[in-house]
């Protein structure tokens, strides 16, 4: 295919994945206010209602204001060659391929980050506070943000350089190589996630001896599941929501509640949340999940290697010559309708592993405990109980609020 075919092409695809992705957030905003379910009477209320699809307007008329700009700047970056223009000017001052390389992604890194700025500090500061979910302070945003460079240059200029020189040593067979790779590093940072990187963020705390950790580490016995780390994290110093999560293998298992968490659920229904995700190692989520990603990587990795070598992209995105990094930015492009479509397909499994999990809950704790922890963090968070099914299919990794608890109360 010639560069100007191309060109055109990356168009397309960039215009057909924007009004795919508009068009679903436009069907699921403008789903009616429901009347209130009998089940959720005693949690939710008219106003409240109200206040979340006022919530869900905000974030969809916020989303098309940010989303038309980055459209509109990336359309203009492909049409007039301005990553091309970038690369050749980064090219006059390294003549090393990698570093050449290394500081193009750096400079677009930075750039993008810096323009998206604005729009992450609106959201946290102005719409997140405005309902009431914004716990974080100036200083945490821009302590974040530092930290986040700092791990970036560290963790993914290191993957990025062995990355980049694969390519230029080992030609098309690069791909299986990094492959093996990558795969090693995403089950170290699985492993070791809560240990290394976590407390970067937020502070790590082990449970208080009382009530709760008594169920807790009794239901753990009664599943055959030995648990010796559970912690808080203080979830509260950026946000009020609340959630928990699992991670690691083995000894390293480590079950984290954020502390509104605790704050938010008697003891009975942090059980039961823990008893879910209790499930989803039970069922080999986890490990079948870790596994699913590794396989993407690997079909990523092959056909970028069918696609990294061809001039005619680098010429498209404005090159003068051949330029693997070009051309990782247009097979990011290309790959995206792919993408869409194995996205599909993780969260129908998503789904389908989340009733699993709930179903495990139900039978080896109990299901009423859990319906109420789902329908207080919902309304907690202003969630969309009335979502368009269009937009569950595509972009919802857990199944709507109301599926959950019909199987959970029945």
């Amino acid at each position: 295919m010639s560069p100007e075919n191309l060109k055109y092409l990356l168009v397309g695809v960039l215009v057909f994945g924007f009004l795919v992705e508009k068009a679903l957030s436009f069907l699921n905003v403008k789903q009616p206010i429901p009347a209130i379910p009998k089940t959720l009477s005693e949690y939710l209320s008219q106003d409240k209602l109200k206040e979340s699809k006022a919530y869900q307007l905000e974030n969809f008329r916020f989303g098309l204001i940010s989303g038309v700009f980055s459209f509109v700047l990336t359309l203009l970056f492909i049409w007039n060659g301005w990553f091309g223009a970038i690369d050749t000017w980064v090219g006059t001052y390294f003549e090393n391929p990698l570093i050449h390389s290394v500081a193009f992604f750096a400079l677009i890194f930075i750039g993008s980050d810096i323009i998206s700025l604005p729009f992450d500090y609106y959201s946290t500061f102005v719409i997140e506070e405005k309902y009431g979910f914004n716990k974080t302070t100036f200083q945490t945003f821009f302590s974040d943000k530092l930290k986040g460079y700092v791990l970036s240059l560290l963790i993914g200029g290191g993957l990025l350089l062995v990355f980049l020189g694969l390519i230029h040593k080992m030609g098309p067979h690069f791909w299986w190589i990094f492959w093996l790779v990558a795969a090693t590093f995403m089950i170290l940072i699985n492993l070791f996630y809560t240990a290394w990187i976590l407390p970067l963020f937020n502070k790590l705390t082990p449970l208080e001896d009382g009530e709760l950790k008594q169920k807790i580490i009794h239901y753990a016995k009664s599943v055959s599941f030995p648990l010796d780390n559970i912690f808080v994290m203080d979830g509260s110093k950026r946000s009020a929501k609340a959630n928990a999560f699992f991670s690691g293998f083995g000894k390293r298992k480590k079950v984290v509640l954020y502390d509104t968490l605790l704050d938010q659920h008697p003891p009975d229904e942090l059980v039961a949340v823990l008893a879910h995700e209790i499930g989803h190692y039970k069922k080999k989520h986890i490990i079948l999940g870790m596994i699913t990603s590794i396989l993407q990587v690997g079909l990523l990795l092959f056909l970028l290697s069918q696609f990294i070598f061809s001039e005619a992209m680098s010429l498209a995105l404005g090159g003068q010559e051949w330029s693997a990094q070009l051309n990782i930015i247009g097979f990011t492009m290309l790959f995206s309708p792919i993408s869409m479509i194995i996205g599909i397909g993780m969260n129908w499994l998503s789904r389908k592993n989340e009733f699993e999990a709930d179903a495990f809950a139900k039978e080896t704790f109990a299901g009423k405990p859990l319906a109420e922890a789902l329908k207080t963090l919902s309304v907690k968070t202003l969630s969309n109980i009335n979502p368009h099914p269009w937009y569950v299919f595509v972009n919802y990794s857990h199944p709507p609020l109301l599926q959950r608890l019909q199987r959970l109360e029945s």
